[in-house]
């Protein structure tokens, strides 16, 4: 099923984008959230009237993403965790504690925002991208020390 996006959706596309998407995620998801309208003439009309409106939405949030990417880039956080002998730890270091660590030098970010792969289950440095924006991924440095 086409429909036209109303929202910047990361697995699809931007505000104004027609594509073409799975019957029951659209009925389901899409078109009962408002997050699309079905890629009529009518919506297409429609669309081409506010795209103007959302452009300059986009090119706002864009210039917003890529200030707190500069801000972003390069951070460094170190956990603290506990280890074995082997220097394995017990348990494991997941998003909530990366979000928490840079909660604490003052930079919010959702969770959804950071793209750690698995969760960190060694010592050591690693580097996790952050996704402010579609295609605006910097990097911060997750350093995990031992705690003693």
């Amino acid at each position: 099923m086409k429909v036209i996006l109303t929202e910047n959706i990361d697995s699809l596309g931007i505000i104004g984008t027609e594509v073409l998407v799975a019957d029951g995620y659209a009925r389901n998801f899409l078109l009962p959230q408002k997050k699309a309208v079905l890629a009529t003439e009518a919506n297409r009309k429609v669309v081409d009237l506010k795209r103007v409106k959302w452009e300059v939405k986009i090119a706002k949030e864009k210039a917003l993403a890529e200030e707190m990417a500069k801000r972003i880039a390069g951070v460094k956080v170190t956990l603290k965790a506990k280890v074995s002998e082997e220097d394995r730890l017990y348990g494991s270091i997941k998003v909530k504690d990366i979000q928490d660590a840079l909660a604490a030098k003052g930079i919010e970010v959702q969770k959804s925002m950071i793209l750690l792969a698995e969760s960190l289950k060694t010592l050591g440095t690693f580097k996790v991208p952050i996704r402010v924006f579609s295609g605006i991924k910097p990097e911060i440095i997750v350093e995990v020390v031992p705690e003693n």
